[in-house]
């Protein structure tokens, strides 16, 4: 079976009360325009309509991106295609167009003024599913999301969603509106919602939406020590895992996946990719790549199969205690 074939008949469904369905993989977009080294739009541009011809039509960017300069280039990728698309943006992480960050809002009147600022950019009438991108402690939940089902109920967005949510507020927002999905971080180095948010996301029946399931690129098994630029975030602090005695350790669990993956005759990231599919149906992974050569990697992981004992496998060779390092410097953005 070709890569084609797999994905052109592999959907998944984020949601029950609210349904969106969207292919069984994603692809994360920011990368093409910021953090993860020099920018490339023309590849990005690439990578987005050879991920459409493979099937990938759901698609995730946010406003501050760029910022901005990421929607602008998702909207001229899809340009002739849109009706294909399951389109995904975020608001709330406020930015100024020289890269300020101004924090976190999430203010009704901020809500309605950046979606139409991000449908201006996308060069669309509607957004498929709209994120909160981080959660506002100082703005009741309850508003925010009364501001963002005034968008669906204007037809400018279909689907809402939350990103890094709590699970008490990803209740309070789903009592206003059906919230469609939860965007979060989730792979084999990040499992903390499986405690207690998974578990309220299937009470409530909301997707769930994995990004850097591939541990931002260490579970690629090709990061080392000396490789990653000069002007990638990952060589900041902001990013603990990759730095010192921290990326030495968990490099080494890497190697373990390699294994794992050698016996299974696949690459490491295409098993880390799998292990996050098989979590569930509920489940869909956007791994982010600006390279037309690691999306074709990543969709060939719909063709590995995880079953129990590769589970069994994985979870010894990565226990959820072993990885070293917080996943951000700061975490206090993250809504707990």
């Amino acid at each position: 079976m070709t890569i084609t074939q797999r994905t052109q008949r592999t959907q998944r469904t984020l949601g029950t009360s609210a349904p969106l369905s969207v292919s069984a993989l994603g692809l994360g977009c920011m990368g093409m325009s910021e953090f993860y080294g020099t920018p490339d739009q023309a590849a990005g541009a690439a990578t987005i309509h050879r991920a459409l011809d493979l099937g990938v039509t759901f698609l995730d960017t946010a406003d501050m991106y760029g910022p901005f300069t990421n929607e602008r280039l998702v909207g001229e990728a899809i340009r002739d295609r849109r009706d294909a698309v399951q389109l995904a943006t975020k608001f709330g992480n406020e930015r100024l167009p020289d890269g300020t960050r101004l924090g976190i809002n999430g203010r009704p009147d901020y809500v309605r003024s950046a979606c139409d600022a991000s449908l201006q950019r996308l060069g669309v009438d509607h957004i498929d599913l709209y994120y909160q991108h981080r959660v506002d402690p100082t703005v009741p939940i309850e508003e925010t999301v009364g501001a963002m089902k005034e968008l669906v109920e204007a037809g400018k967005v279909r689907f809402l969603g939350l990103s890094e949510a709590s699970a008490a507020n990803i209740r309070r927002a789903h009592a206003v509106h059906p919230i469609t999905a939860l965007q979060s971080e989730y792979s084999l180095f990040t499992r903390d919602l499986e405690d207690e948010i998974l578990p309220t996301l299937r009470e409530l029946g909301i997707g769930l939406v994995p990004y850097s399931p591939l541990g931002r690129g260490m579970l690629t098994g090709t990061i080392t020590p000396t490789s990653i630029a000069d002007g990638d975030s990952r060589s900041t602090p902001y990013f603990p895992r990759f730095q010192g005695e921290n990326l030495d350790a968990n490099l080494a669990l890497v190697d373990r996946v390699r294994t794992i993956a050698e016996a299974k005759g696949c690459t490491p990231g295409q098993l880390a990719v799998a292990w996050v599919l098989a979590q569930g149906d509920d489940v869909v992974p956007i791994p982010g790549t600006k390279r037309v050569r690691y999306l074709e990697e990543n969709v060939a992981a719909l063709d590995v199969t995880v079953d129990v004992d590769d589970l069994a496998a994985l979870e010894q060779a990565v226990p959820r205690d072993a990885v070293a390092g917080a996943r951000y410097g700061d975490m206090s953005p993250i809504d707990a």
